[in-house]
C-alpha cells in the first residue's frame, strides 16, 4: 500500500483520523465499491489468535493505544484501547469500501486487476474433502492455494498460506468460507468476475425457478477434462468399500421432493446438525451443471455420518444399505424436526401407517404369569386387546418408512441337471404379507402371530427383500428372484387399501424410480443401483463411478434388495 508515493510498512500503527485522510487519497474511485452480502458469515480469527489475546493484554496502557483513543475522539469516535494496531493475523470479518476494514482495523485494498490469475489452475481444485488446513489440521479460517489446490490456513505473516505463498510462488487464494479470493504475500482482495466459476464449484446455488425446472433439463455438461456428464447422474467415488451409502444417496436423489428440499439452503437453516447440511451440500454437488469434474466424492458426508452414527457405519466397512438408509431416514427427520414442527420432509415423503394385530397363544400368557415375567407388559396388553378361545390379541397402529418382504426359501436338493434352480416369485405373492390375513410368525421378544394391513400409503414406498438370514455360525443369502413391474404397480388388486375420504381419491398405483441390487456373496460382494432419469425417462446403472444406460428390461432382471417406488399423482 501506497502514501503520496512512498511505501507504507503493514505494520505501522495508524489511528482512525489519518487512515480516513489515506482512504481519500488513495481509494479507487466509488465505482469500485462493492457491497458483500457474504461479510457477516465470517467471524474467524487468524493463526495467531492465542498470541493476540497476550499482546493485547500488554498493550492495555501502552502509549499508542492512548494516542489512537485520543485521535479517535477527535473524529467523534471511540476506539478501542487496543489502539487497533495491526497484527500478523487478521480476522476476515469485513466490509468493502473500496478498502475492506478489518475487526482490529486493518485496512486491505480490493483490486480489479491481479498479475497472477493466469496461475490459476482449475483442474487441480477439488472442494469434496474436509476443510482443514494440510499443515496444522485446523480447520479455522482456511483458505484453498488456487494453484495447486492445497489448503492452508490464515494469511497474516506467519500463516501456513502466507509462508506456502512465499516458498511456492502461489498467489491467489480463496477463503472457503466467506468466497473471497486474495493476493498473497502482497495481501489485496481481488474482485474478478472470472473467478465466479470456482465460487459456484465450492458452494453450489440454486434459485427456486432453476429447482422446478430441472426435471425438464435434458442437456448435458462438460466437464474440464472433456468429459460429458448428466446432473443428477454423476458417478460417486468409493473411499473404501462406501458403496453401501452411494447407493442409498443414488436412490434419494431421484425422490423429487427431498432433493427440491435439499438443493435450498435456507430450507433447513434452523438445523444444526451437520449431518443435514453436508447431505445439502452433497445434493446440491450432485446436481450441479457447472462442475469441474464429472464425479463427486461424499467424504465430507461420510465424516458427519461417522460422527453422527458413533461408528456404526464408517469408511472401510462394508455396512448394509437397507439398515443404512433406515438409520439416514431417521437421523435426517430428528434433525429437521422442530419444536413447532412435528413433521419433516422425511416423513412427507416416506411414512405411512400400518395396522397390526398381534396374537399370543395363551400357554405362552400362562406361564409368563407363574414366572412373573413382563407382568407390565401383559398388563398393557389386556388393556388394549381381546382374549378369544385361549388367544390374546392386540391391535395397534403402527407407522413405518419401509416394508420389509419376506422371500419364500430358496429349493435344497438339485434338480436333475445338477444344479440349483434359481425359484421366482412374483412381487405380488410376497406383497400378500401386508393383506391383514397372512400370519407372520414371529419369535421375538416371544412367540407371537402377526397380521398386517397398510392404512395409509406414503407418497413413496420403500420395499426391501430380506435376502439375507444370519443365524449362528454364518450368513446366507437367499438368490430367489422377484418379478416386479417397472411401470404402473397397482397395489389395490393384492392388498386391501383404506376407502379413501368423499373429495379424495384412491392412489394406489406406484412406478419405479430406484433398484439396489447386491451381487456376491453374503457379507462380501458389492451394491449397484438402477435409477430413472425423469427428463428423459431412461434408466441408468450405477456403480461407484461407473454410469452407464442401461434398458428397463435388465432392471427387472436383478437381484433386488432395496426398491424406492412413486406414487401416481
Amino acid at each position: 500500500m501506497k502514501r503520496n508515493g512512498e511505501a507504507v510498512d503493514d505494520e505501522e500503527f495508524v489511528p482512525d483520523a489519518k487512515k480516513q485522510r489515506v482512504l481519500e487519497q488513495s481509494s479507487p474511485s466509488s465505482s469500485s465499491l462493492v457491497e458483500n452480502p457474504l461479510h457477516q458469515l465470517t467471524a474467524y480469527d487468524d493463526v495467531d489468535d492465542e498470541e493476540d489475546v497476550a499482546r493485547r493484554g500488554m498493550r492495555k496502557g501502552d502509549q499508542e493505544g492512548v494516542d489512537g483513543r485520543e485521535a479517535g475522539e477527535q473524529n467523534g469516535r471511540v476506539v478501542d484501547e487496543r489502539g487497533r494496531e495491526e497484527d500478523d493475523s487478521e480476522s476476515d470479518d469485513e466490509e468493502d469500501e473500496g478498502y475492506n476494514k478489518g475487526k482490529r482495523g486493518r485496512l486491505v485494498e480490493i483490486r480489479r486487476d491481479c498479475p497472477y490469475l493466469d496461475t490459476v489452475n482449475r483442474q487441480v481444485l477439488e472442494f469434496d474433502f474436509e476443510k482443514f488446513c494440510s499443515v496444522s489440521l485446523s480447520n479455522l479460517n482456511v483458505y484453498a492455494c488456487l494453484v495447486c489446490g492445497k489448503y492452508y490456513q490464515g494469511r497474516g505473516r506467519k500463516s501456513h498460506a502466507y509462508t506456502h505463498s512465499v516458498e511456492a510462488g502461489h498467489h491467489v487464494f480463496i477463503n472457503l468460507q466467506s468466497e473471497k479470493v486474495y493476493c498473497l504475500p502482497d495481501g489485496y482482495e481481488i474482485n474478478d468476475p472470472s473467478l465466479d466459476d470456482i465460487r459456484h464449484v465450492l458452494n453450489p446455488r440454486f434459485t427456486r425457478e432453476q429447482v422446478v425446472q430441472i426435471d425438464k433439463n435434458k442437456q448435458w455438461s462438460r466437464a474440464l477434462d472433456g468429459s460429458d456428464y448428466l446432473p443428477g447422474m454423476v458417478g460417486l467415488n468409493n473411499i473404501k468399500e462406501t458403496d453401501f451409502v452411494n447407493v442409498t444417496i443414488q436412490s434419494l436423489m431421484r425422490v423429487t421432493p427431498l432433493r427440491n428440499f435439499f438443493l435450498i439452503p435456507e430450507n433447513y437453516q434452523h438445523s444444526k446438525s451437520p449431518l443435514v447440511h453436508r447431505f445439502g451440500e452433497l445434493t446440491r454437488k450432485i446436481w450441479h451443471a457447472r462442475n469441474f469434474k464429472g464425479q463427486v466424492s461424499p467424504h465430507e458426508f461420510l465424516q458427519a455420518v461417522m460422527k453422527a452414527s458413533k461408528k456404526r457405519f464408517r469408511i472401510g466397512a462394508q455396512s448394509d444399505p437397507v439398515e443404512f438408509m433406515s438409520w439416514l431416514l431417521n437421523t435426517l427427520h430428528a434433525d429437521l424436526k422442530t419444536s413447532k414442527k412435528k413433521s419433516s420432509i422425511i416423513h412427507e415423503c416416506f411414512q405411512g401407517e400400518l395396522e397390526v394385530i398381534k396374537e399370543i397363544p395363551g400357554k405362552i400368557m400362562a406361564d409368563k404369569k407363574e414366572s412373573g415375567d413382563d407382568q407390565d407388559g401383559n398388563a398393557n396388553l389386556m388393556d388394549s386387546g381381546t382374549e378369544l378361545n385361549n388367544v390374546m390379541s392386540d391391535t395397534s397402529r403402527m407407522p413405518f418408512l419401509m416394508l420389509g418382504l419376506d422371500l419364500p426359501p430358496p429349493p435344497l436338493f438339485q434338480d436333475v441337471m445338477e444344479k440349483n434352480i434359481i425359484p421366482q416369485v412374483p412381487l405380488f405373492n410376497i406383497l400378500k404379507k401386508f393383506d391383514g390375513e397372512t400370519v407372520t410368525e414371529v419369535v421375538r421378544p416371544r412367540l407371537a402371530r402377526m397380521r398386517y394391513r397398510v392404512k395409509r400409503l406414503p407418497r413413496y414406498l420403500i420395499l426391501h427383500m430380506r435376502r439375507f438370514t444370519k443365524n449362528n455360525f454364518f450368513v446366507e443369502k437367499n438368490p430367489t428372484l422377484v418379478n416386479f413391474p417397472v411401470k404402473n404397480l397397482e397395489l389395490k388388486d393384492y392388498i386391501p387399501l383404506p376407502t379413501p375420504g368423499d373429495k379424495e381419491r384412491l392412489r394406489s398405483k406406484y412406478d419405479l424410480i430406484a433398484n439396489v441390487v447386491h451381487d456376491g456373496k453374503p457379507g462380501e460382494g458389492s451394491y449397484r443401483v438402477f435409477v430413472q432419469r425423469k427428463s428423459e425417462e431412461l434408466w441408468y446403472e450405477m456403480q461407484d463411478l461407473h454410469v452407464s444406460e442401461t434398458l428397463p428390461q435388465m432392471v427387472a432382471l436383478s437381484e433386488a434388495y432395496m426398491q424406492i417406488y412413486e406414487q401416481h399423482q
